[in-house]
């Protein structure tokens, strides 16, 4: 539904529908909060402003961040967005929930030097370890989750594709 370039693929509606109100964890270099982006309300810099305009999740905490702009901390404030730079990642706690959360990876929230393999390198960013750990240390069950912008022809020998297999590995022992 949102995303048509390496944003989240699954569909928040039917997740409102089957689960009703259900917090988010965003583990990104971007925010992903345009309500369009160069005309397209569709791209992958928008499916966050999207479920959130339309009410779809509880909260969302985005961790990783490290390109945000006036429009993106605009929205972020607008919907109470709890957002993670990557100053703020030594004193950051998982959020206490209370019920499942969503799990949205974009491979993107890696520093290139661990995940060469995406679309849109971002230094500064996160290790596999502090993934791994930031994963292993969520409370709660996961109710669904999504691993986007691998991109297989920017990755150098498979590490990307290694990564995000060890990722989703961790993710599915955490679903429901």
């Amino acid at each position: 539904m949102y995303g048509n370039d390496g944003g989240p693929v699954a569909n928040p509606r039917a997740f409102h529908k089957t689960y009703g109100q259900f917090p988010i964890l965003h583990i990104d270099a971007h925010s992903d909060l345009y309500p369009d982006f160069e005309g397209d309300p569709y791209s992958h810099a928008c499916p966050f402003y999207h479920i959130m305009k339309e009410n779809l999740c509880s909260h969302l905490t985005q961790i990783g961040i490290r390109t945000l702009n006036g429009e993106q901390r605009k929205n972020a404030s607008e919907f109470g967005v709890t957002i993670v730079g990557m100053n703020d990642l030594a004193t950051f706690e998982i959020p206490k929930y209370k019920t499942s959360i969503y799990l949205s990876m974009d491979m993107d929230a890696l520093d290139p030097a661990f995940a060469p393999g995406v679309s849109h390198h971002e230094p500064g960013g996160l290790s596999t370890r502090e993934v791994l750990e930031i994963i292993q240390r969520i409370p709660v069950p996961i109710l669904g989750a999504d691993i986007v912008e691998y991109n297989p022809k920017r990755d150098s020998n498979g590490v990307t594709a290694m990564v995000c297999a060890k990722l989703f590995k961790e993710i599915a022992t955490k679903m429901l």
